[in-house]
């Protein structure tokens, strides 16, 4: 099965869904672990979410889906940047903001309250150390972050420790802090111990880590069913692309709700792709309108669409295939020119 606008995936009966979803080892009638979701629990989720579908989906069209920001909190920007991005993007509608920490704690605490200084207690930030900690490194880092309520620590430790993830998570319960996690895990049975054991808070799919959209939806399912929020994971190239797709049909189809559930949004690269993301007002737009155009590369406020298209949104440009096609591509060939790569083509000739 594949996606090919939101619409069209939702529009498929809960059996037929259910049919396409990769279902060993993760429940859904398998006698090796029919402990998370049964295939016919699994069916009267999804018929459970009919009614309102319609006024959902239309949702989707208009206003769309929230979306969060990592572009302002990033480790080694400036001050006077950190605060720049921040009024840049609450000017654009956004109230929810990722920062990066893990480095070194004085300057996490100095990111944090600039961060908080702008944007204020009324709207949201979260944090995402990328692994850095070991487990008791991760819980007494982030007491000390706790003054500045950050919703959740992303990736704390070790993307598979499932029982590290699951003592930091029990640490920093009474901080109000959940753990985000997932954007590492590579299969639905990793999924399925993070989930039962109740080590994540927030469950991070990533599209690309994971095998493929049905698989993927084998993990929405038991979130679903274990009352884990799904938050995306989406700050690579063509991420917020696909991302949209399936977090738009769980709005539509599976958890029919947006509470406690954002996408992750990074404004860069879409210009490579023919149907770049649609992100207006912090809301990722559904990509099924017929006349909508993105304009430039750059948030605005206003005219910023994709065409519609059927499948991932993840069609490139021929150019910039071309452009970065390895070792031949023009942009290669720039940076073997800098110095910043060594050409492989000029090492055979020499060996």
């Amino acid at each position: 099965m594949t996606l090919s606008t939101p619409d069209k995936v939702s529009s498929l009966n809960p059996p037929v869904i259910v049919s396409q979803v990769s279902c060993e080892k993760v429940g859904l009638n398998t006698t090796s672990a029919s402990d998370v979701v049964t295939k016919e629990e699994a069916i009267e989720m999804l018929k459970a979410q009919r009614k309102g579908k319609a006024e959902r989906e239309e949702q989707m069209r208009t206003v769309g889906y929230p979306a969060y920001t990592t572009q302002v909190g990033w480790l080694g920007y400036s001050p006077e940047k950190v605060k720049d991005l921040c009024h840049q993007y609450m000017a654009l509608g956004f109230t929810v903001f990722k920062v990066k920490v893990g480095q070194n704690l004085e300057d996490d605490r100095t990111r944090c309250r600039m961060v908080r200084d702008v944007i204020g207690y009324k709207n949201t930030m979260m944090v995402d150390a990328n692994q850095t900690w070991d487990v008791s490194q991760a819980i007494e880092w982030m007491k000390q972050l706790a003054e500045f309520k950050p919703l959740w620590i992303e990736e704390p430790t070790s993307p598979d420790d499932v029982l590290g993830h699951l003592a930091i998570s029990k640490a920093l319960k009474p901080f109000g802090i959940g753990v985000a996690t997932g954007e590492m895990c590579c299969n639905r049975v990793l999924f399925k111990q993070f989930l039962q054991s109740g080590a994540m808070q927030y469950c991070q799919i990533d599209s690309c880590r994971i095998g493929g959209v049905n698989e993927i939806l084998s993990v929405y399912l038991m979130a679903k069913k274990l009352g884990v929020p799904v938050c995306p994971h989406a700050g690579g190239i063509g991420l917020c692309e696909m991302v949209q797709h399936l977090q738009i049909f769980d709005y539509i189809s599976l958890s029919g709700t947006t509470e406690s559930r954002m996408v992750e949004f990074v404004d860069q690269q879409h210009e490579h792709f023919e149907n770049p993301t649609v992100v207006k007002h912090a809301h990722y737009i559904a990509p099924t309108h017929p006349l909508l155009i993105r304009t430039d590369k750059l948030l605005m406020h206003d005219s910023i669409y994709c065409p519609q298209a059927p499948g991932y949104s993840t069609k490139m440009k021929p150019t910039s295939a071309e452009a970065y096609e390895y070792p031949h591509g023009s942009k290669w060939q720039e940076m073997f020119a800098e110095g910043l790569f060594k050409d492989p083509t000029k090492e055979a000739q020499v060996s």
